[in-house]
């Protein structure tokens, strides 16, 4: 599979783009009946082939990383995009994870018999055809790859430039695991040009793609919102929040805000933004911003903080919406419970967001009424991932209400249909 040059002309460009879409439709359609076990072994042997093409995987990522200055990539960034035997070896074990989830096709979510004796079962289905856009994360490929192979649903990828050759190296060796599993080869495609008008080419085929989803920067995900005649299966941004209830102990809500905000700054459930309620304050926010700064992180508040916390810098309005996504934190004292929950929902992104209480009452009043993908009751707001809550790998996090909310696994990946079974019925 090697890259087609940067660009085409555009009616080549367009013919190029459906052909692959085509051929995903096709994979779709003979992918849907495909049962469970074909596709864990599939799956299992991609993992296999991962493993054994390790030495060509690394050497497609060596350029990878080669050319990243030219890319303008920060350490960070850099550190994402690097292989070595122990990431490639965590890729391969990723795809495993997903060929152990069940099968969630052909689920049977209800059934009854009419009066008139007509079966109605309600089975769940694959969504068909997904256009992945996303940036430059090599494991983010098999993740996406397996999740829609383990659900029935054939993938066109659009990785970012700067992984090129580490996706396309991870592409071959896991189309080759499907060639030799018997399933249509064609159920995950790279798109092989460069040419970003691709992106919107593929985006305006909603007669062969059900559903496009973006994963990386905001730009990303509001340029495939604005183009895409499919629905999008989204989260713009992670501004999650830790509310540290009067009830709290404070010893755990250091250690849940610390690991919140710092065990991995660059992602999307990490906290950005810190609640307390007035009656801790005074105790706990000098700890927690001592704890926060031995770690390089950058404290901003209210008033109320700033007279608790000696050098706090002062925190605007955008700033109580922002996603840092780097060593920095928001912090306001609220009267009450119910105040922090109305700062969630006039400044929250709808991603993560958590309570240290040790007041059920507290506990459940907070889940219901933050407007939230994801709630975490004494628990940091970075298990919001899908191997954590056991979905194995994810494709994203959505943090919208329709069709899926939360990280999307297999199960996110499906739909449903209604199979009507009669004995020679007509109606009257």
């Amino acid at each position: 599979m090697s890259m087609t040059s940067a660009s085409l002309p555009a009616a080549s460009l367009h013919d190029h783009c459906r052909g692959m879409a085509s051929r995903a439709r096709r994979a779709a359609i003979d992918l849907a009946d495909a049962v469970g076990e074909q596709k864990a072994a599939c799956l299992r042997a991609a993992a296999a082939r991962i493993r054994r093409d390790v030495a060509e995987i690394l050497a497609a990522n060596a350029l990878d990383v080669a050319n990243a200055p030219s890319f303008g990539l920060t350490p960070a960034q850099v550190d994402r995009l690097l292989l070595d035997e122990k990431r490639v070896e965590g890729i391969a074990a990723g795809v495993e994870a997903v060929a152990a989830q069940p099968d969630p096709v052909g689920e049977v979510l209800g059934e009854e018999t009419r009066p008139n004796g007509l079966v109605v079962r309600k089975v769940r289905v694959p969504l068909g055809v997904v256009f992945f856009v996303y940036e430059s994360r090599p494991n983010v490929t098999a993740d996406a790859a397996a999740v829609a192979l383990a659900s029935g649903n054939a993938i066109i990828l659009r990785g970012g430039k700067e992984a090129a050759h580490s996706s396309r190296q991870i592409v071959e060796s896991i189309r080759t695991a499907i060639a030799e599993s018997g399933l249509p080869v064609d159920a995950v495609q790279l798109v092989d040009v460069t040419d970003r008008q691709a992106v919107g080419e593929f985006l305006s085929m909603d007669d062969l793609i059900d559903i496009a989803i973006p994963r990386g920067g905001e730009a990303l995900i509001r340029r495939v919102c604005s183009e895409a005649r499919m629905p999008v299966l989204k989260h713009f941004t992670g501004n999650c929040h830790v509310y540290v209830d009067k009830a709290a102990d404070l010893d755990m809500a250091e250690t849940i805000t610390v690991n919140a905000k710092c065990q991995r700054m660059g992602v999307c459930n990490a906290a950005e933004s810190l609640l307390v309620h007035r009656d801790v304050a005074a105790a706990f926010l000098p700890r927690i911003a001592t704890a926060l700064a031995a770690r390089g992180v950058e404290l901003v508040g209210d008033e109320a903080t700033r007279k608790l916390v000696s050098g706090a810098g002062t925190a605007t309005e955008a700033d109580w919406a922002t996603e840092y996504l780097g060593p920095k934190i928001s912090a306001a004292v609220v009267e009450s419970l119910d105040a922090a929950i109305d700062h969630i929902n006039r400044f929250g992104s709808r991603h993560t967001d958590a309570i240290v209480t040790a007041d059920p009452e507290a506990a459940r009043r907070f889940a219901s009424r933050v407007d939230t993908a994801c709630v975490m009751t004494n628990a940091s707001t970075r298990f919001n991932d899908g191997g954590e809550l056991g979905l194995g790998a994810e494709i994203g996090i959505s943090t919208d209400k329709l069709h899926a909310r939360g990280p999307c696994g297999t199960r996110e990946l499906t739909t449903y249909k209604y199979i009507v079974t009669g004995t020679g019925h007509i109606r009257s």
